[in-house]
């Protein structure tokens, strides 16, 4: 007689340690299965995300430095203008008896559009700084909505019980027992 270890397909039965067998029980093979993809998933995604990460980590930290070069530049036109508004005072102190109103409007007006130009440069950079962000924290949002529906779809796939498991299992015997007498 045969031994069952012997044979290469064991229906239903785990072959004993040394032995090869199938396992046909499809619903105690699935965790397994999906234990192996979400390994490789893991493993291949994470290498993604990271690059992922990682460009858009260097996006923001350029667009920051091209902030603070404008920033630098701004600075630049600051000392620029102090130069010249030291400049323009020493020739008001010159020409104050001719015309201090006029070289008053005229430093206040150089002042007033220095600020201004550094307010415009402040708020380019403010704002390119919470676009940045804004892109990042919708792009990360994103990435924890998909792994938190696949983590869920994973939950209710790993939910079937052994009462369900065995309800499911007698109905398909129950259906397959009534097609087998109707083709009787």
């Amino acid at each position: 007689m045969k031994n069952i270890t012997d044979s290469f397909l064991c229906l239903g039965y785990w072959p004993s340690a040394g032995s090869f067998g199938f396992n046909t029980d499809i619903l105690a093979t699935n965790p397994i299965n999906l234990s192996v993809v979400l390994g490789v998933l893991v493993f291949f995604g994470k290498g993604v995300l990271s690059d992922l990460l990682d460009n858009r980590k260097q996006r923001i930290l350029r667009t920051i430095r091209n902030s603070e070069e404008l920033r630098e530049g701004a600075i630049e036109q600051l000392e620029k203008a102090q130069a010249r508004l030291r400049k323009v005072e020493t020739e008001a102190d010159r020409f104050r008896v001719n015309g201090y109103s006029e070289i008053e409007r005229e430093k206040l007006n150089l002042i007033n559009s220095i600020y201004t130009t550094l307010e415009q440069l402040e708020n380019y950079k403010n704002e390119a700084i919470h676009f940045e962000q804004q892109r990042v924290i919708n792009q990360v949002r994103q990435r924890v909505l998909q792994q938190a529906l696949q983590g869920a779809l994973g939950t209710l796939n790993s939910c079937l019980n052994n009462e369900l498991h065995f309800r499911t299992v007698n109905v398909n015997i129950g259906m397959f027992g009534t097609m087998k007498e109707k083709n009787n």
